[in-house]
């Protein structure tokens, strides 16, 4: 039994390997993710945290921040990473594409 997990698990990673060349797909994706999550970080807790710093003209901008602004900041991050990173397979997937096949001598155009 634990051979055949075995079998099934390396044939997963070679079709990963595959779709994901771990050149430059994996260095684009840390950066993106690192400076998300500072972004992240920065609005989440520095917001709140200098909330009275920040704050100007009477607002409550401490309770904004708490209660709607770092939910928005953070799906604005999720759409923006799923973007992203479509955009990086796609990316990627026209740089591994080799196209079509080149034609034989002889062959006609027409008859593709």
């Amino acid at each position: 039994m634990p051979e055949q997990v075995s079998a099934q698990h390396d044939e997963a990673a070679a079709v990963a390997a595959e779709v994901f060349p771990p050149d430059l797909h994996d260095t684009h994706h840390l950066w993106l993710k690192a400076s998300l999550l500072t972004v992240w970080v920065v609005v989440t807790f520095g917001g709140a945290y200098f909330a009275r710093i920040l704050q100007k003209g009477g607002g409550q901008w401490g309770y904004w921040m708490a209660a709607q602004g770092s939910v928005l900041v953070f799906l604005a991050i999720v759409v923006f990473y799923s973007w992203a990173m479509a955009r990086f397979e796609r990316r990627d997937a026209q740089a591994t594409d080799p196209g079509p096949p080149p034609l034989e001598d002889g062959a006609d155009d027409a008859a593709l």
